[in-house]
């Protein structure tokens, strides 16, 4: 016999377990069902060589929403955040380095080594991205209005434009910019240095298939500058434990009101009644989902279906072509997945010995971001690569070394690094599989930052490789997209995942999306778990 509960939550990343907490505290029954067997999805701390562990996909914190922290008490559960020591270290081509210091003094001073007039714009650039920033951080929280007619999205625009309106003519002017344009030409219109470039330029890369000077990049600008780090806002963070101890958290407040979680089980299909073939309807239509059905026959009821899965999976895979309209279907076949990234761990007998700064011993720059693309040409170039032979021959890398502040990762004496790498074509040219092409690849990344710390190759004693084929299969993430879809503006706010319906709610009744597929989009941010579940309880209390 099916077992009935409220609200049955697709895949156990950390916004399905946002989402099954918020809807725990307010006393729904919830159960968690998901593939991998353990909770937190693509935020995880998992052992990958003996004795060594680290963060297996998502790597860093600072987009984890504050109220999500605090609703969630997830310091409660031991959830603790230490800042890294500065922001990011950028070994360059010509044997020197460049250093992005948080504080403004030090961050003036190092970039008026490569020029004084960057580092008098320097400020202005920041406060201009604040400004937006602010923007971002109000609207990350809100429901995007649906578009599809009536008095309830004459006022939602009513409450939009009020919110824009606040912003001087100036700062809707850099909105508009960093929406459309590209990070390139932006940052060549503020800045003539390439390493400083580079160091903000990457943010536009991440998890983007795209090179800088295409546009609509700028936006990555943005996603990566609304964040904060106890409190303090445009800083990164490591989670003590990993990324593993954010969703272990998260967890024990779901449990701690209710929500069962079931690990190692596959949702085949999502039970759905009514509906013709090609004419499902909007809210108030014949389509309801009432359950899931799962791999092995299992059938589980529930008053809603919250997926967080990737739209393409939930559109494509899981619900019945019958119950969507011809157009819809058409527009999530079109959906863009591709994040051209390629994740790996290493296990490391002693720390990278860089050229520009010599030394085995824990110095701040083994703390920081460090970025293997000393300028966006290189980049560019990354790009171009990409998409003519499979994979850049000169990759863009971040390693971030969480062992140099968390001891808990490694034996003493011993590293794990993290290993970020853009630009690598989901899908390879010759019909070649990324199984063949994995240890190659690999390979390359390692003689990448070999190139600037000579030590590292003999020092790599165990890694953990994961192509955009794999992070696919081991975590959903189609085309390797780590953020559900690509940030471009025709796929941010009520247009995510498709205009019409960017509410959390799809075209069939009892059926929501709470995942990066939905507002405001990726990163370990938990805002689309909130948000989804502060709509089912709406959609609850109206019945």
């Amino acid at each position: 016999m099916p077992v009935h509960y409220d609200a049955v939550i697709i895949g156990a990343g950390h916004n399905g377990l946002t989402c099954a907490a918020y809807l725990a505290k307010a006393g729904l029954t919830v159960r968690l069902l998901e593939r991998r067997p353990v909770v937190g999805g693509a935020a995880v701390t998992e052992e990958f060589h003996p004795g060594f562990r680290n963060s297996t996909a998502s790597y860093t914190v600072s987009l984890l929403n504050p109220k999500v922290i605090r609703d969630l008490r997830l310091e409660r559960h031991g959830l603790r955040i230490i800042e890294r020591p500065f922001s990011n270290f950028l070994p360059l081509a010509d044997g020197g380095s460049f250093s992005l210091w948080p504080g403004a003094e030090a961050a003036h001073a190092e970039v008026a080594r490569f020029s004084a007039r960057d580092a008098a714009r320097l400020g202005d650039y920041f406060q201009t991205m604040e400004r937006v920033a602010a923007l971002l951080r109000e609207l990350a929280l809100q429901t995007p209005p649906r578009l599809a007619g009536g008095w309830g999205d004459l006022f939602d625009g009513l409450r939009l434009g009020s919110q824009l309106r606040k912003l001087p003519l100036a700062s809707r002017r850099d909105a508009l910019d960093l929406f459309t344009k590209s990070a390139g030409e932006l940052l060549d219109w503020w800045f003539e240095s390439e390493p400083l470039k580079a160091a903000l330029g990457f943010d536009s890369m991440v998890g983007n298939f795209a090179g800088p000077y295409s546009p609509g990049s700028a936006y990555g600008l943005l996603h990566h500058a609304f964040g904060e780090v106890n409190g303090k806002r445009g800083i990164w963070g490591h989670a003590l434990g990993g990324m593993g101890a954010i969703t272990q958290a998260m967890l024990a407040e779901a449990a701690a009101h209710g929500a069962e979680a079931t690990t190692g089980v596959t949702v085949a299909q999502v039970r759905i009644r009514g509906g013709e073939a090609g004419g499902a309807s909007r809210a108030g239509g014949a389509s309801r989902a009432y359950g899931v059905t799962l791999a092995d026959g299992t059938q589980i009821d529930a008053r809603a279906v919250v997926a967080n899965v990737n739209p393409k999976l939930l559109y494509g895979k899981l619900v019945a072509p019958e119950h969507l309209d011809r157009e819809f279907r058409n527009r999530i076949e079109r959906w863009k997945c591709a994040s051209g990234t390629l994740r790996m761990n290493v296990a490391l007998s002693e720390l990278p010995d860089f050229s520009s700064k010599p030394g085995t011993h824990a110095q701040p720059h083994h703390g920081a971001g460090i970025i293997m693309a000393p300028s966006l040409a290189y980049m560019e170039q990354a790009w171009s690569d990409a998409r003519a032979l499979g994979w850049a021959r000169a990759p863009i890398i971040e390693m971030l070394i969480p062992s140099t502040v968390d001891a808990s990762l490694a034996p003493a004496g011993a590293h794990v690094a993290s290993l970020f790498c853009q630009h690598f074509n989901p899908v390879l040219p010759d019909g070649r599989s990324w199984d063949e092409a994995r240890d190659a690849a690999a390979d390359l990344v390692i003689e990448t930052v070999n190139h600037y710390a000579p030590n590292f190759r003999a020092s790599v004693i165990g890694r953990k490789v994961l192509t955009p084929l794999d992070l696919e299969r081991e975590f959903g993430l189609v085309g390797g997209d780590i953020f559900h879809g690509a940030l471009t503006l025709d796929q941010l706010f009520a247009a995510r995942p498709v205009l019409g319906y960017g509410d959390y709610r799809t075209p069939v009744q009892g059926l929501y999306l709470c995942g990066s597929g939905a507002h405001p989009g990726g990163g370990v941010t938990g805002a689309p778990g909130h948000n989804a579940a502060r709509e089912i309880l709406r959609d609850f209390q109206r019945r």
